[in-house]
């Protein structure tokens, strides 16, 4: 009998806190081996916390952060190398304004490892080939329209093979077409790729046809764990709130942002 696949993440009792100040508590989460996981709630509820523990930078105040079957490093080399097994897309995609499409892709490959330059170009026309872009390997990122910069952002954090990645907002600034477009993406590079996907975010509506799971967060933790059926069916008086959009509910309109997570990268 097959032994179930360990778990990719597991957060138990977690409390996160900046400046003293607790910005989310007794988080409890276990994302499998193969799900996209979306972890959704208003601007400033902790989303971008939440992300920043997961990748190491930010310590927990208490609990436990377990992430590819180890406990999170609390920094040094081994933190450095689990760091290159998680590949993370940034609301911004940071591109560098002077390299090539190409080069940018490249540049985690020229970096973390010692292969040979023929090597590296044919892994990199793979990840772009992968979103769609190999054609536009020699063009500058000022070339590019917000949703092809976003698919370049996206191969180079495929470039170092992570099984886990992470998207912070990837839909910010993105037209709904180009939304439709990396959302497909993730779900299918998700199955192709073998990856496990979380994908921090506040675009439900866009999210939820490629999430296996739904997470949201408000008032400082995890109010609603589900599928997104479950989601839709919520009672939930603070999550209908959020899905709709309405302006009254649980959920004041002019809150104060909880600690630095504020803003749209919340």
């Amino acid at each position: 009998m097959t032994e179930p696949a360990a778990p990719i993440v597991v957060l138990r009792g977690l409390r996160l806190a900046r400046g003293g100040r607790t910005i989310l508590r007794d988080v409890e989460l276990v994302v499998q081996p193969g799900e996209v996981v979306a972890v959704l709630g208003p601007s400033g509820s902790g989303k971008s916390t939440l992300l920043s523990a997961l990748t190491g930078e930010l310590e927990p105040a208490a609990g436990s952060v377990e992430v590819l079957g180890a406990p999170m490093p609390r920094g040094g080399r081994a933190l450095l190398d689990l760091r290159r097994r998680i590949g993370v897309l940034l609301q911004g995609n940071g591109l560098l304004t002077d390299l090539s499409v190409a080069e940018n892709v490249g540049l985690p490959l020229r970096t973390h490892t010692d292969l040979p330059d023929v090597l590296i170009r044919r892994l990199v026309e793979m990840k772009l080939h992968a979103v769609g872009l190999r054609a536009a390997a020699d063009a500058m990122p000022r070339e590019l329209s917000g949703g092809m910069a976003r698919r370049v952002a996206l191969a180079r954090a495929l470039a170092l093979d992570p099984p886990l990645m992470i998207y912070d907002e990837p839909l910010t600034g993105l037209d709904p077409i180009a939304s439709g477009v990396v959302m497909s993406l993730v779900r299918r590079l998700n199955d192709t790729l073998g990856l496990t996907s979380i994908v921090v975010t506040h675009h439900v509506h866009e999210t939820m046809p490629v999430a296996d799971r739904a997470v949201v967060i408000a008032d400082g933790r995890i109010i609603f764990a589900g599928t997104p059926g479950e989601l839709e069916a919520s009672t939930d008086p603070t999550v209908q709130q959020f899905l709709r959009g309405a302006p009254d509910g649980p959920i004041p309109f002019d809150a104060a942002p909880r600690g630095a997570d504020t803003g749209a990268h919340a």
